[in-house]
C-alpha cells in the first residue's frame, strides 16, 4: 500500500496515502536543475534530491525553470533536443514512474525570448507529451510557456518569466485567467515563473535578473487573491511576504547554489515542500537541504533582506490560506 510521510523529517511516520490525502495536499517545489552549458547530464545532487522528494510522495511537483542548460549561441537543434531527452530520462520519467505529475515553468536556460532555437526545442519536446502530463489544464494553448491548471482544487497559473519582462499580452491573459470561475472557486491560487520579483541571491540583485514592473505584477496577483508567487533563478531559498502575497524564491537543486544577499547560511542544494491543508485553511512550507537530507531550520533565514525592490520580511513557516 502506498504511504505518505507525515511530518518534517524524511524518516517521519507514514500514513496510508488515501487517508493522508484527505488530511493534506503536498506539493514539491524544485528549480534550477541544470549543469554546465550544453550538458545532457545532471550532478548527483539532482538525483539524490529527487529521491528524497519522491520519498515524500507529493501529489504534484512544480519546477520553476532551468531544467536544461541552453542559452548558449551555437548549440545545434540536435544538441538542444539531446538536453531535453536527458531531462526526460533523469527527471521526468522518474516522476512519472512514481505517478507524480510535473508542472513546469520555462527558465532562461530553457527557452529565453532572445533564443528562438531554444524555444523551438522547447516546443518540440513538450507539445507532443502535453496530454500525458497528468495535469488538468484550464488553458493549454501556449503550453509550456504560459498555461493554467486546476489540480486537486488548486489553481496554478504559469507565465513566461524566462526574461526580465513579462509581455503585455500575458499580463492581460493572466488577469483573465485569475478572474475565471475556475480560479475564483479554487481553494488557493498560485502563480509560477522563473525570474523573481526581488533579488535575493548574492550577485543577482541587479537589472535583468529580476522581473521589471515588480510592484505592478504584485498588485495584479494581490488583487486576484493569489496565495504565492513561486520563482527560481537566484539559486537560493528565501520565503517572504509583501502585503498578502507570499514570495517563495527557490534554491537550486542543480549546479551553482548561491548564498543570500545577507546572513551566514551556506550555499547549498535545496528543494521545498508545501503542505496545503484545506480543512484547517493553512499552508506549511518546509525546505530541505539535499546534503544531509534534512529540513532547514526556519531560523537559518535572516529576518529581512534589503533589496533593490524594497525590504523583504521573512515569512512564517505556517500561514493561513487566502482562500
Amino acid at each position: 500500500m502506498l504511504q505518505l510521510v507525515i511530518g518534517t523529517g524524511l524518516t517521519a511516520a507514514a500514513l496510508p496515502l488515501s487517508a493522508a490525502r484527505r488530511v493534506v495536499q503536498r506539493v514539491g517545489l524544485i528549480s534550477d536543475l541544470n549543469s554546465s552549458y550544453g550538458s545532457i547530464r545532471y550532478i548527483p545532487a539532482v538525483d539524490q534530491g529527487l529521491d528524497q522528494l519522491i520519498g515524500l510522495q507529493p501529489d504534484l511537483v512544480v519546477c520553476a525553470g532551468d531544467m536544461v542548460a541552453g542559452q548558449m549561441r551555437g548549440l545545434s537543434g540536435q544538441q538542444l533536443d539531446a538536453m531535453w531527452r536527458g531531462f526526460e530520462t533523469s527527471v521526468l520519467q522518474r516522476l512519472q514512474a512514481a505517478n507524480i505529475p510535473l508542472l513546469p515553468a520555462i527558465g532562461n536556460h530553457d527557452g529565453s525570448l532572445g533564443f528562438p532555437a531554444d524555444r523551438a526545442a522547447v516546443r518540440r519536446f513538450w507539445t507532443p507529451i502535453r496530454s500525458r502530463m497528468g495535469l488538468a489544464f484550464v488553458d493549454a494553448s501556449q503550453f509550456p510557456f504560459r498555461y493554467s491548471v486546476l489540480q486537486d482544487g488548486i489553481f496554478w497559473l504559469v507565465w513566461d518569466a524566462s526574461s526580465a519582462r513579462v509581455p503585455e499580452d500575458q499580463l492581460l491573459w493572466a488577469q483573465q485567467q485569475l478572474a475565471s470561475t475556475e480560479a475564483q472557486k479554487a481553494r488557493a491560487r498560485f502563480v509560477v515563473g522563473h525570474l523573481p520579483l526581488a533579488g535575493v541571491g548574492l550577485g543577482k540583485d541587479r537589472p535583468g535578473e529580476v522581473l521589471e514592473r515588480g510592484r505592478a505584477l504584485e498588485a495584479l496577483m494581490d488583487a486576484a487573491g493569489v496565495q504565492a508567487y513561486i520563482s527560481g533563478h537566484h539559486h537560493t531559498w528565501f520565503s517572504s511576504r509583501r502585503g498578502q502575497l507570499d514570495l517563495i524564491q527557490l534554491g537550486a537543486l542543480g549546479s551553482g547554489p548561491r548564498r543570500l544577499l545577507h546572513g551566514e547560511a551556506p550555499a547549498q542544494q535545496t528543494f521545498t515542500l508545501l503542505e496545503i491543508d484545506g480543512g484547517r485553511g493553512t499552508l506549511r512550507e518546509t525546505t530541505y537541504a539535499v546534503f544531509p537530507g534534512r529540513p532547514l531550520s526556519w531560523s537559518t533565514l535572516p529576518l529581512r533582506l534589503n533589496t533593490r525592490a524594497g525590504l523583504l520580511q521573512r515569512n512564517a513557516s505556517e500561514r493561513l490560506l487566502r482562500g
